[in-house]
């Protein structure tokens, strides 16, 4: 039996499940709310609870049996919960093969434009970029100590199905931000399934990649596109210092770098199906209008 085990079963996981559920793996995973794991059960998976705070015995019941491990759940103040909570468990688990962590690329900073790669020295600003990177060093080492295949990706945007742009213009949320020179890195949550399911099926001899697309982009180039593609008009540019934005939102703005992703072409094999915005955007508009 091949087994997934997802902490954090969410919109990333979600992909990756489907596609391997597909292929006849097992699937389980956590979520933090009774509402989370009911969602989770509603697609045939072992849904169990686990809030980070405290271990979840199913859990370590589970893990017995997994042959492979992601885990997507977010640091807290006292460091990754999954190693923290159930690394023990991770040790013991004679079958497992693979464990793959999903990070981001805001670990890197600020490179003021610059193209960089996984061998640029990260350089995190933010609380919740500096908490990442400790829980990359701390997966890496714990796959160096206990012998487990332990590999981490740097993810982009996530973007898709349910969760764009799209979905911005047509319930009257997006706003075209101009912040002159600012570009970001995005990728298609199909993408990343492919990324991780390459890695999970023995792909890759690093233990790092960037999970980006092939184009850094400005986001009200993204937004003026698909408002085309959709044929309704794209809302008005409004300069980024006089925009109305929480700090979280403001704080994306902090950085500019433009992350390279040849690793994961070169290495994983991997051919991106959505490898800029463009394709991305079209495809999702072919899917739900189709």
């Amino acid at each position: 039996m091949t087994k997934l085990f997802c902490f954090g079963l969410g919109y990333s996981a979600e992909a990756l499940a489907r596609r391997l559920a597909t292929a006849g793996w097992t699937i389980a995973g956590t979520a933090r709310t009774p509402e989370g794991v009911a969602r989770i059960a509603s697609f045939g998976y072992e849904a169990i609870l686990f809030d980070g705070l405290t271990a979840a015995p199913q859990a370590t019941a589970s893990l017995e049996s997994a042959t492979h491990v992601l885990i997507s759940a977010s640091p807290d103040e006292q460091g990754d919960p999954v190693l923290r909570l159930h690394g023990d468990d991770l040790v013991r688990a004679a079958n497992l093969r693979w464990i793959g962590y999903l990070s981001t690329i805001g670990v890197y900073g600020n490179s003021d434009g610059q193209w960089i790669d996984e061998t640029t020295t990260p350089q995190p600003r933010a609380e919740r970029t500096r908490r990442r990177l400790e829980a990359e060093n701390g997966w890496l080492a714990f796959g160096e100590v206990s012998g487990k295949r332990v590999q981490v990706f740097r993810l982009g945007g996530i973007y898709g199905p349910g969760r764009s742009v799209v979905d911005d213009l047509r319930d009257g949320t997006a706003r075209r931000i101009v912040k002159p020179n600012q570009v970001f890195n995005r990728i298609h949550v199909e993408d990343i399934a492919t990324v991780l399911a390459a890695a999970a099926n023995g792909a890759g001899r690093e233990s790092v990649y960037n999970v980006t697309d092939d184009e850094p982009s400005p986001s009200q180039d993204v937004i003026l596109l698909a408002a085309r593609l959709m044929g309704v008009e794209a809302p008005p540019e409004i300069p980024f210092e006089t925009a109305d934005l929480s700090p979280m939102a403001r704080s994306f703005y902090a950085d500019n770098r433009r992350v390279r992703n040849r690793r994961l072409h070169d290495d994983l094999g991997v051919t991106l199906a959505f490898p800029t915005y463009r394709e991305g955007i079209a495809g999702i508009l072919a899917g739900t209008e189709g």
